[in-house]
């Protein structure tokens, strides 16, 4: 059964997902679409402050994006979004890194007979429980027909 618009609660709380980074795609999406050297050149990303190779921002939240999917949107009644609030990136992401969701309905709006807008915090964290990225969708939501 679909997660409907009626079946969100504000103060609603989930975790879920789990996702291992690894160099070489860290380096495959950057050479793609963010080719700065600290996402594709170890050796002189071990020279900057962070100290090492790192993720670009964008792929950590295409990363989110597809736990969110896999975890959440899925099953849910999911009819797209209207934007993203709040978009942070708190830490950097590193090979090895593995990443879990937390996500929080802030709150609900009906919008029509057939949808409704949830804003929802999604927040990604490594395996030391660390933020680091965090996002409020505007995401819209069937209502439930019956």
């Amino acid at each position: 059964m679909p997660i409907y618009f009626e079946d969100l609660e504000a103060g609603a709380t989930t975790e879920f997902g789990e996702y291992e980074v690894t160099e070489a795609e860290i380096v495959e999406f950057a050479e793609r679409y963010d080719p700065q050297f600290f996402h594709v050149d170890p050796e002189r990303a071990e020279e900057t402050m962070y100290g090492g190779l790192i993720a670009s921002g964008w792929h950590t939240a295409s990363m989110t994006m597809r736990m969110l999917v896999d975890g959440f949107l899925s099953e849910a009644a999911s009819l797209g979004a209207k934007g993203v609030d709040e978009l942070r990136w708190y830490r950097p992401v590193r090979p090895g890194d593995v990443l879990t969701l937390r996500n929080e309905v802030l709150k609900k709006e009906v919008e029509s007979d057939v949808r409704g807008l949830a804003h929802v915090r999604t927040t990604t964290t490594n395996q030391e429980g660390e933020a680091v990225f965090s996002m409020i969708g505007l995401v819209m939501f069937g209502r439930n027909p019956e």
